[in-house]
């Protein structure tokens, strides 16, 4: 981080915390499963800096259904990046399940995303030559799982999003609709707490969207995943249980759950 990036980052997080007790330095809620404090993100330097997000505070609790709502730029894929511990914060602080992302190791990271977040994005990002099935396992495969276990739970997955008669078919054997589903049950396979949806409807047609929209809805409801999406569709934020809307790097209601 170069001495400017931090002095930014620091000097907008101290003008907007105001009077009394800062944003940033409000206590975490023990209820909250994920949790942000002052978190600002900037790239670039001097004239050419461009700040992303701003001193942002949140709190998420286990098994919410939140969208992240905003014009392209507004800074909501950038959060969802530091949220998930994809990306760094210039300043601020992400609060996981009680511990501080700053704290872990590189390794302790890919590990954090392994086992607890799933990650489902717009582009759907299957692999081609695998079939349905051998997607979903591939998270289980590469953490040491048997086979055994393997084929149990992706089987499991690809059953609750309704895909259970087409674990053969290969990605361009499937609607769009149908790749998605597959990316949201290899998301859940590892049986994550958390699951980050980065556009998840972007690509699909309106009918197509809400059926995506209606299985993650109900991914929160009876699993109990905390499910966080940034989207524009505003069916999908329609059946959020709460829905943040950003500007410009900010939220512009309030964050409070």
């Amino acid at each position: 981080m170069t001495t400017n990036r931090a002095t930014e980052a620091t000097t907008h997080a101290s003008n907007q915390a105001g009077p009394g007790l800062s944003a940033s330095s409000a206590p975490i809620p023990a209820s909250s499963i994920i949790s942000a404090r002052g978190l600002s993100k900037v790239f670039g330097s001097g004239d050419q800096a461009v700040t992303a997000v701003k001193a942002v505070d949140m709190d998420i609790r286990p098994g919410e259904f939140l969208a992240v709502t905003g014009r392209s730029g507004s800074g909501k894929t950038t959060l969802l990046n530091m949220l998930a511990g994809l990306d760094q914060p210039t300043s601020g602080r992400v609060i996981f399940d009680g511990r501080n992302l700053d704290e872990f190791s590189e390794a302790q990271l890919v590990n954090l995303r392994r086992t607890r977040i799933g990650f489902v994005f717009q582009s759907f990002g299957l692999i081609p030559l695998l079939s349905a099935y051998e997607n979903v396992e591939l998270p289980l495969h590469i953490g040491g799982a048997s086979w055994r276990e393997r084929r149990q739970r992706a089987g499991e997955a690809l059953e609750l999003v309704g895909l259970g008669s087409r674990t053969n078919h290969r990605p361009y054997e499937l609607s769009g609709g149908e790749q998605q589903r597959v990316a949201i049950a290899r998301a859940l396979v590892t049986g994550p707490s958390v699951l980050f949806a980065d556009e998840p409807t972007g690509e699909l047609d309106s009918v197509t969207g809400i059926t995506i929209a209606t299985i993650l809805r109900d991914i929160a409801r009876e699993r109990g995943v905390t499910v966080i999406t940034a989207t524009h569709d505003l069916s999908l934020a329609d059946m959020c249980s709460r829905r943040l809307e950003m500007a410009d790097g900010e939220f512009t209601n309030s964050p409070s759950p």
